[in-house]
């Protein structure tokens, strides 16, 4: 009995030693566990608020509705370099990160800043694009509304979960933030007087006015926006060999001038899907 019993106990201690040699391999493997899911699946699933143009925006294609824009362009080249398609998911911006975090997308691209708060949850590639804040208003109070302090006791419209909600409390703190979720809803505010400015990265803003003739930017009004307003792509946190694959495509194509040839090119194009 007493060997019997030894036996039992060696098969059980061998039986232990398996499964933590099975954890460690399972912790070794962990930096290859998103890609290699990305990879198996043959495709790289991205989440995408579509009302960023030129960065990303919806026209009609060929007879069909499509998401464009030089994040779409810059997603289609980390497609390429991965050897797998790219599938977009269009939502609303605050539900781009929670997408990720849930698993139902792989990576978000929609004009994300990196913030600290952001990288406690969530693994960012190296910045691809570095966008100023500029102020959009009615053009027929642009000489009214020319400084910060102008805007005191007025409304300014933000994006709801964007880092231009912070420029708005933390640097016009006499204005009254208004956070609404969608772009255009924010613009329709502006033009009808509900808010009396909008805060937008520079590009997204020119876009608005170059199809709006009754806006203006206020090329007086200068923020800070060196802390947090470099476009960074997010994905799960510990995503290992995946930002590493990422962060060699934006580096080869921000060597190569492709990036800023891709807003250029969709800003064009989003002149033109008006």
């Amino acid at each position: 009995m007493m060997k019997l019993k030894k036996v039992l106990l060696g098969m059980v201690a061998a039986a232990a030693v398996v499964a933590l040699t099975a954890c460690g391999s399972d912790k070794k493997a962990s930096p290859d566990k998103y890609l290699d899911k990305i990879k198996d699946k043959g495709t790289l699933t991205v989440a995408m608020n579509p009302e960023f143009a030129p960065f990303e925006f919806q026209m009609i294609k060929d007879g069909k509705n499509t998401i464009v824009g030089s994040d779409v362009d810059m997603a289609n080249a980390i497609g390429k370099a991965l050897g797998v398609k790219v599938k977009f998911q269009s939502m609303d911006f605050n539900n781009v990160l929670a997408s990720v975090e849930s698993g139902k997308a792989d990576i978000a691209i929609s004009g994300i800043s990196a913030t600290p708060e952001r990288k406690k949850a969530y693994d960012f590639s190296t910045p691809y694009y570095t966008a100023n804040n500029v102020m959009i208003v009615k053009k027929s109070d642009l000489t009214k509304l020319d400084k910060l302090t102008a805007f005191k006791g007025k409304k300014v419209a933000a994006q709801k979960g964007t880092v231009q909600e912070t420029v708005v409390t933390d640097q016009i703190k006499s204005a009254e933030l208004v956070s609404l979720t969608k772009n255009g809803q924010m613009i329709n505010e502006l033009k009808n007087g509900t808010v009396n400015g909008v805060v937008f990265e520079e590009p997204i803003a020119k876009a608005y006015v170059a199809s709006n003739s009754d806006l203006a930017i206020v090329d007086a009004i200068k923020f800070d926006s060196s802390k947090s307003d470099s476009y960074a792509i997010a994905m799960p946190k510990n995503a290992g060999k995946l930002k590493t694959e990422i962060d060699k495509v934006i580096t080869q194509l921000k060597n190569e001038g492709k990036i800023d040839q891709f807003v250029k090119t969709n800003f064009e194009l989003s002149q033109k899907a008006k």
